[in-house]
């Protein structure tokens, strides 16, 4: 018998070592990819769990049994509320002085002239303010800090704005307007409220910047040779609203305060989430200010000092009235009442025009409150001043085109991050992850979580490939689901490959049906933030990083705010179904394979705190530094479980990778930013 030739020797052997031929491959993910893609936790679900989760972390309205008992437990509390918005910040920003510098006055000949200011909140960042000063003063007079609203374009030019700063300068009243973030002059990309985000991933709580910026205004204020310090008063619109409740009550120098449509209980706010799809802007529900508290307990600060609640009836923005009331009004006078100041706690309601607004009817309520309680007689019936409203341009301060954003401070910070060079593989390096793996669980709020039960909803057997579709519910009351597919003549213990994908398991039909191809086993799971109602079988239009997160990226933002963090329950919960699919497969160690920056991260994560779970990592379309998620940018609503406090801050990427004791990871595809919003 003629043996082969070396050559066709060498074609015989290559025909057993090549990959799956396409048309195998096509054909497994024709039966793959139906099984992946058949949604198994319905939304209104998920979204059930994930409220009922959250409204038990949710705190109830203060209690006291008496006056004393509160005044000492609310200097407690606001202490607790000042170190959680200033985590990160450094101590000579959070205590500088005022700086103003002024730019411009107008001298308007009817009883007020403006003086225009332009104001540093931070090193880099200026705000603009605009001082209405009586041209004529007798003595020391009250100041009111004016806060803006989401007036996005005219800013502190808005039409209410300079009526109620023109009243109160007409009636001996200083009154100081401060433009918002991201309004007016600060209208730029990069102070979009969401960018918060970025400045909580590289250290700086978002609420900080927020905070400085309004209270530095209150600094100013209270300095002025013509102004009581005893006798300052805040108001405000909506985002004004929040600054109002926010800086009045944490500041006991606000003896006066008049917060207008712009807050309500966190409980309502999830009770009422389906019907508005919001939660408010980052800054209003930001990493751990809420763990323990609500805005019930801001309110309750107030007390003993007069303080106004104006709602509107058919608000067409946000807190309606009647849906407002009960948690934030009528849960706190008892409060009130302990002190024996019940008529400074003052409630109303406004019906005309009854929508988002802080119009002449809700203006001279606030006359009538600052009059009373500010000892000034102001009337209550407000003064004329149509003609005196200045356009945009006449109130321009002017700022550098170098003047930071939200993101553009945040990417500042991270170039100045100076890290430590990984060790080498040996002892060092073990010593090392294992200092590292304890700062993560700090830096996560890690909690590991029990299975409870691996639901079997469906199976399937086509060509023999078997699906087994799971719903993977938690003790802690959560959720997440999975399809598990092989060949039907996989071995029960052969190796097993967990498969993550941003985009939703129905889009990762290829990686797993290259897995099934190779004899494996294949858990392909969505991430809990995964919205199933969002999953697509096109990558376009899921967002610049091909999220599906859906509508459930409010619900990883209170997750942050009650003192949780979204990425660590992920990660607990990616970590918990390895441990299932070890433990189903028989198999020492699995595979994780993912797709996308969000579950690249949860990947690594649970790589890094358990090792010994994991063989390999794969990570595609990841990204090779957090910083990435800077220069893109990357959009919050996109990736919000990924914005975690101080991540970047201390770990990058290439850490996480070495904290895996030793497994392969392989990153396949990085991205690579290709734009930078300042």
């Amino acid at each position: 018998m003629k043996l082969p030739c070396h050559r066709c020797l060498f074609f015989i052997l290559a025909m057993f070592l090549l990959p799956v031929p396409d048309a195998v491959a096509q054909s497994t993910e024709r039966y793959v990819r139906p099984a992946l893609e058949r949604p198994l936790l319905p939304h209104d679900v998920l979204v059930y769990q994930l409220r009922q989760y959250l409204l038990g972390r949710i705190a109830q309205p203060p209690t006291p049994p008496s006056a004393a008992a509160w005044t000492k437990e609310a200097k407690q509390i606001r202490a607790r509320f000042l170190q959680r918005i200033f985590h990160g910040w450094p101590a000579q920003w959070i205590d500088a002085s005022p700086k103003f510098e002024e730019v411009g006055v107008i001298e308007t000949g009817k009883g007020y002239r403006i003086h225009k200011f332009r104001y540093e909140v931070t090193p880099g960042y200026y705000a603009g303010a605009l001082l209405y000063e009586p041209e004529k003063l007798t003595g020391r007079v009250p100041g009111i800090l004016n806060v803006l609203g989401h007036d996005l374009i005219v800013g502190k030019s808005a039409e209410y704005m300079q009526k109620i700063c023109i009243n109160f300068a007409k009636q001996q009243i200083m009154a100081l307007s401060l433009e918002f973030i991201d309004t007016g002059e600060l209208n730029k990309a990069g102070n979009d409220h969401s960018f918060g985000a970025q400045l909580n991933l590289v250290g700086l709580q978002d609420d900080g910047l927020f905070y400085l910026a309004m209270r530095k205004g209150l600094d100013y204020l209270a300095s002025l040779q013509n102004v009581d310090p005893s006798r300052l008063g805040v108001t405000g619109l909506s985002g004004g609203g929040w600054q109002t409740v926010f800086l009045s009550g944490l500041d006991e120098r606000v003896a006066a305060a008049v917060p207008v449509a712009g807050y309500s209980s966190i409980q309502q706010r999830l009770e009422e989430l389906e019907e508005l799809n919001s939660i408010g802007d980052l800054e209003q529900v930001s990493s751990d200010v809420f763990d323990g508290y609500d805005y019930t307990h801001l309110t309750a600060l107030r007390a003993p000092r007069p303080t106004l609640l104006i709602y509107n009836v058919n608000d067409d923005c946000c807190f309606r009235a009647a849906l407002s009331k009960p948690l934030v009004f009528d849960a706190i006078m008892p409060i009130f009442r302990l002190y024996g100041k019940e008529d400074a706690f003052s409630w109303y309601a406004n019906e005309n025009p009854g929508t988002h607004n802080y119009q002449r009817e809700n203006r001279e309520q606030a006359y009538q409150f600052f009059g009373k309680y500010l000892q000034t007689p102001l009337q209550n019936r407000e003064i004329f001043s149509d003609d005196e409203i200045r356009t945009y341009e006449e109130l321009a301060i002017g700022f550098s085109p170098e003047n930071l954003t939200l993101l553009s401070l945040a990417q500042k910070i991270a170039a100045e991050f100076h890290r430590a060079a990984v060790p080498p593989a040996g002892p060092s390096r073990d010593e090392w992850s294992s200092r590292k793996r304890e700062e993560l669980r700090a830096v996560l709020h890690y909690k590991p979580t029990a299975l409870a039960r691996a639901w079997q909803l469906d199976t399937t057997h086509h060509d023999g490939i078997d699906s087994l579709s799971y719903l993977f519910e938690m003790k802690d009351g959560l959720s997440l689901s999975g399809v598990l597919l092989k060949a039907t003549d996989t071995n029960a213990s052969a190796p097993a490959t967990l498969v993550l994908d941003d985009r939703g398991r129905g889009m990762a039909f290829a990686e797993v049906a290259a897995r099934v191809d190779r004899g494996e086993q294949v858990l392909a799971a969505n991430l809990l933030f995964t919205d199933e109602k969002a999953m697509t079988k096109q990558a376009d239009g899921l967002g610049t990083v091909g999220s599906a997160m859906g509508g459930l990226a409010v619900y990883a933002q209170v997750f942050d705010t009650v003192g949780d963090r979204a990425l660590g329950i992920e990660a607990a919960e990616v970590v918990e179904q390895a441990k299932w699919l070890r433990a189903r497969s028989n198999h020492p160690t699995i595979r994780i394979e993912s797709w996308g920056i969000r579950s690249q991260t949860v990947a690594l994560l649970a790589a890094a705190l358990e090792p010994a779970l994991f063989s390999e990592v794969v990570t595609r379309q990841g990204m090779s530094s957090f910083g990435y998620v800077l220069n893109l940018p990357v959009r919050f609503d996109d990736a919000a479980d990924l914005f975690c406090l101080d991540l970047y801050k201390e770990f990058d990427i290439d850490e996480l990778e070495a904290m895996s004791g030793g497994i392969r990871v392989l990153r396949r595809d990085s991205l690579k930013a290709t734009t930078t919003t300042k």
